[in-house]
C-alpha cells in the first residue's frame, strides 16, 4: 500500500514522495528519498489527508509531475551524521562561490548553498536585479570542488523561506512555517487594511517586499467590515444626522462627528440601536454582557455586578455677597467753549437756545445770563424737584438776531455742503453782515472799503 507523504529539506523546500510500506513513516523521521542523480536526506512533513491536502493547495505540490519518486527507507545514525557533516561545509562553499564572483564582476547575491547526501550534486542559491551569466562561475566552481553545480536565480521572498527568521510580530516568518504558496502583495491591500504607505518600511517584511500577511488576512478584514457602515457615510440618530469618522473592527467602536464638528465614539450594539431609534441605557455601555459567569468548584454561579442609580454631579454655584457700589455722582464739568471757524461762523454750543429765541416786542431789554462760578461746584438738582422755568423778556434786537440766524442756517441745509461753500458769501435776506466768515450777529455790516495803499 503506498501512502504520500511531504518531505522538508533544507532551506524549507518541500517536495512529495510514494511510501511503499504499510505503515506510514512518522512525521519529523528522517528518511532517504530518491531524486534526481542520486539519493537525498530529508524529514517526513506531512503524511495522510493533511499531504494530499497540501499537494492540492500547494505551488511545489501543483509543479510536480506524476509518478511521484520514491521514499527509499528510513535514515540511520550514520546517515544523520553525514548530513551534519556536509551542512557544516556548505558555508564554506559558499564564501569560494562569493570571492568568484566578485572576480568576475557579477551582480549576483549568493545566498545559500546545499550539499547532495550522496554528494553527487552541490547547488547554490542567489538574487540579483538582473539576468546574470553565470556560466563561466560555474565552469570554474565545478573544476573547484570536482561535483555537479547547479545555479538557481531566486526571489526576495523565496531567500527569506530559506534563510527564516522572525518578523515584526515576533513570531517566525509565515514563509518559512506554514504558509504554503507565495503570491505577490499589492499596495492596494495595505490601504483597505487603514495602513499608511507613507512610509513602506513598516509594512514591509525581512526580505524588503510587503508582508505576506497582507494578502492572506485581506478576507478577515473584509468579512469584518460588512458589520460596520461605511466611512464618510450620513446616518440618522438619536442625536440627528452624523457622519460615519472611523470605525474599529477589534474594538467594536464606531465614531460619529457630528454637523457642528463634535466627535463621539459608540459601541456598535448601541449603534445599531440608535438606527432603529431604541435608546441604550449607559450601564450597557460600560458592561459588554449583563452576567459574569465565574467557575467554582465545577458549578456555574452568575452574578450580576452592582448597579446603582446614575447620579450626575455638579458643582454648586457659591453665593458670592452682594458687591455695594458707591453712589455716582453727577457730572458737573462744562466742556470747554470751542472758538468758531472762520468759514463755519459760531458753534452750535455757542448760539442761544432755540427755546429763548423767541421774538417779542420791540423795546425790550433781555436779561443777561448768568454768570458760572468755577470757585463752587454746583449742587445737583434733587429729582423729585419741580423744574423751575425761567422768565423770557423779549428783545427786538435779539428777536431779530435769531430770526437772521435760522434763516440762514435752513438757507444752508437746503444749499447743501458744497451749496454752502459756493454761495457762502451771499447774504440772506432780512440780515446785514452775518456771513459764515466768522462775523458776530451784531457786527457791522459787510461793505467794500478802499485800502489807500492800493
Amino acid at each position: 500500500m503506498e501512502h504520500l507523504i511531504e518531505v522538508a529539506f533544507k532551506g524549507n523546500r518541500r517536495e512529495f514522495f510514494r511510501w511503499s510500506f504499510e505503515a506510514p513513516p512518522p512525521v519529523k523521521a528522517a528518511i532517504i528519498v530518491d531524486v534526481e542523480r542520486g539519493e537525498d536526506l530529508g524529514r517526513v512533513h506531512a503524511t495522510g489527508e493533511l499531504a494530499e491536502r497540501r499537494k492540492a493547495g500547494t505551488t511545489h505540490g501543483k509543479a510536480q509531475r506524476e509518478p511521484l519518486r520514491p521514499a527509499l527507507r528510513l535514515a540511520t545514525g550514520d546517515d544523520i551524521a553525514r548530513a551534519a557533516t556536509l551542512r557544516a561545509e556548505e558555508e564554506t562553499a559558499r564564501r569560494v562561490a562569493v570571492q568568484k564572483a566578485r572576480a568576475l564582476n557579477l551582480q549576483m547575491k549568493v545566498s545559500d548553498a546545499e550539499w547532495q547526501w550522496d554528494r553527487r550534486r552541490l547547488t547554490f542559491y542567489f538574487t540579483a536585479e538582473e539576468r546574470v551569466d553565470f556560466r563561466t562561475l560555474v565552469r570554474q566552481l565545478e573544476s573547484h570542488f570536482g561535483v555537479r553545480v547547479q545555479m538557481w536565480h531566486i526571489g526576495p521572498r523565496d531567500e527569506a523561506k530559506r534563510l527564516d527568521g522572525i518578523g515584526h510580530c515576533g513570531r517566525q516568518l509565515c514563509s518559512a512555517s506554514w504558509l504554503p504558496e507565495l503570491l505577490p502583495v499589492k499596495t492596494s491591500l495595505a490601504k483597505e487594511q487603514r495602513l499608511s504607505t507613507i512610509t513602506p518600511t513598516q509594512i514591509s517584511g525581512a526580505c524588503g517586499r510587503l508582508m505576506c500577511c497582507l494578502r492572506y488576512e485581506h478576507e478577515f478584514y473584509v468579512a469584518a467590515r460588512k458589520r460596520f457602515p461605511k466611512q464618510g457615510k450620513l446616518v440618522q440618530t438619536l442625536n440627528g444626522e452624523e457622519k460615519v469618522e472611523h470605525t474599529d473592527i477589534f474594538r467594536d467602536l464606531v465614531t460619529l462627528r457630528s454637523p457642528s464638528g463634535e466627535l463621539r465614539t459608540i459601541p456598535l450594539a448601541q449603534f445599531k440601536r440608535e438606527l432603529s431609534g431604541e435608546a441604550m441605557p449607559v450601564e450597557e455601555e460600560l458592561h459588554e454582557s449583563e452576567e459574569d459567569i465565574a467557575e467554582e468548584g465545577g458549578a456555574r454561579v452568575v452574578t450580576e455586578p452592582a448597579r446603582g442609580p446614575v447620579v450626575q454631579m455638579q458643582r454648586a454655584a457659591t453665593a458670592a455677597p452682594p458687591r455695594e457700589l458707591p453712589p455716582r455722582e453727577p457730572l458737573t464739568r462744562e466742556p470747554p467753549p470751542r472758538e468758531p471757524s472762520p468759514r463755519q461762523g459760531p458753534h452750535r454750543d455757542q448760539r442761544p437756545p432755540h427755546r429763548e429765541q423767541r421774538p417779542g416786542p420791540a423795546g425790550a431789554a433781555a436779561a443777561p445770563p448768568p454768570e458760572p462760578t468755577a470757585s463752587a461746584p454746583t449742587a445737583p438738582a434733587p429729582q423729585d424737584a419741580p423744574r423751575v422755568e425761567r422768565p423770557i423778556v423779549p428783545d427786538a434786537d435779539a428777536g431779530a438776531q435769531a430770526t437772521g440766524e435760522g434763516a440762514e442756517r435752513r438757507g444752508r441745509r437746503r444749499r447743501g455742503r458744497r451749496g454752502g461753500r459756493r454761495h457762502r458769501h451771499e447774504q440772506p435776506p432780512g440780515t446785514q453782515g452775518n456771513s459764515g466768515n466768522g462775523g458776530g450777529p451784531s457786527g457791522p455790516p459787510s461793505t467794500p472799503t478802499s485800502h489807500p495803499n492800493r
